[in-house]
């Protein structure tokens, strides 16, 4: 048993929480008080208001509470937990106070951009640190002294392992997309990790998903936690309604054809992600849709990292607006600007279906989503029916039937 933390708590379990609202160099955001170059940061972003996540949880956070939320990818969770911890540490302590894990080196890319520009102006450094590149360049970073670190369990624990990360000072650790990380078999790292941080230090756990381990990672590391669930409890999975589900039914030989239909349809400014099972699925058909005249490219874990880093960006900032992905290359990608998500293969099961099309419709905006059902996805498609439901469901069919 972890000591219980020197904390109020006489509140009610559901009486709304009081942002402290008597520190000085603060200003208002949503009702939110944070320090103004916290606001000036997030304005700059493009943070008008807090979303549905950001406000249930920034509020809890704020106030030294263990969150544990559950909700639809794309709901902008990375500023739910980055904001109040940009917030919270010191920009001059050389110590790691706030430590982000996260299930692959994209993700960690992600979350260090968006913590960097959230903690800008109060001078806050986050490094992150993942495999796939030269580990040197990464000790190089934290001897800097960098209040945030945001990796991969695995690269954490060989930099703990090197005696190069301390994480004695930590004061907030967050488990991003904590789910990803247990398929991906990361359960033993998270736990070693998290036993060598302090017992006091306060924990967010954000999961799409809430299996059983997940639960007991709960129970043993976090206390006394603030349950926020912005899933549909009776449906199990819920996916953003601002998403269009669209199937078509299509046998394995003719899907070429299909993705031709498909693309010529759509607007030539929009923004496509593609998703294959296989790495080799992703180079044949990133080839040959790039024989067609479409400009595409494919990324995958066989790419070599500084490639993989040129795809990415290109297609980050809009020169590149076409990406055929495998499940992991495309984790965690947060680019708002992706109109279309195209499943050419269907994935293994529905949480991974949710993920997929969670990578169009962000932060509220509209997007499409279209499946290829073949010959061995019915079983799939009908439990996507039933957990989602079937008004969410829209059927086409292809011109050459």
């Amino acid at each position: 048993m972890r000591p219980v933390r020197r904390r109020d708590r006489e509140e009610q379990a559901d009486a709304k929480p009081q942002v402290v609202q008597d520190l000085q160099g603060t200003a208002d955001w949503g009702g939110l008080e944070l320090e103004k170059s916290i606001i000036n940061s997030i304005l700059f972003m493009g943070y008008e208001k807090p979303s549905e996540i950001q406000e249930a949880s920034i509020p809890w956070l704020l106030q030294d509470r263990d969150v544990v939320a559950q909700a639809v990818t794309g709901s902008g969770k990375t500023a739910s937990f980055g904001i109040p911890m940009c917030n919270m540490v010191d920009p001059d302590s050389r110590d790691v106070q706030g430590l982000v894990l996260v299930p692959t080196r994209e993700l960690a890319q992600q979350v260090q951009r968006e913590l960097s520009l959230i903690g800008r102006d109060r001078g806050v450094g986050v490094v992150a640190v993942y495999g796939g590149e030269p580990i040197a360049k990464q000790i190089r970073a934290l001897e800097h002294g960098m209040p945030i670190v945001v990796g991969t369990p695995g690269r954490l624990k060989d930099l703990m392992n090197r005696r190069i990360l301390d994480l004695g000072y930590v004061k907030f650790a967050v488990l991003d997309e904590a789910d990803e990380m247990l398929d991906i078999g990361f359960a033993d790292d998270m736990e070693f990790i998290l036993k060598r941080t302090p017992s006091t230090r306060q924990t967010a756990l954000f999961s799409a998903t809430i299996p059983g381990f997940i639960r007991g990672l709960i129970r043993r590391y976090l206390d006394d936690p603030r349950w926020i669930q912005l899933v549909s409890s009776s449906k199990g999975l819920e996916t953003v309604d601002e998403v269009d589900q669209i199937f078509y039914d299509v046998a394995s030989q003719d899907k070429a054809d299909g993705i031709m239909e498909i693309l010529d349809n759509i607007e030539e400014d929009s923004q496509i992600l593609i998703f294959r099972k296989m790495q080799v699925g992703v180079d044949r058909l990133s080839k040959g849709l790039a024989g067609e005249g479409f400009a595409i490219k494919g990324i995958h874990g066989g790419m070599s990292q500084p490639e993989r880093n040129r795809v990415m960006n290109s297609f980050r900032d809009g020169s590149l607006r076409m990406l055929v992905a495998t499940n992991l290359a495309a984790r965690g990608l947060d680019i708002p600007t992706i109109s279309h998500v195209i499943n050419y293969d269907m994935p293994e099961n529905i949480e991974e279906y949710v993920h997929r099309i969670g990578r169009t419709a962000r932060m509220g905006k509209r997007g499409t989503a279209v499946s290829f059902i073949g010959e061995w996805d019915f079983e799939l498609h009908e439990q996507i029916v039933v957990k989602i439901g079937a008004d969410k469901m829209i059927r086409r069919q292809f011109s050459f039937y």
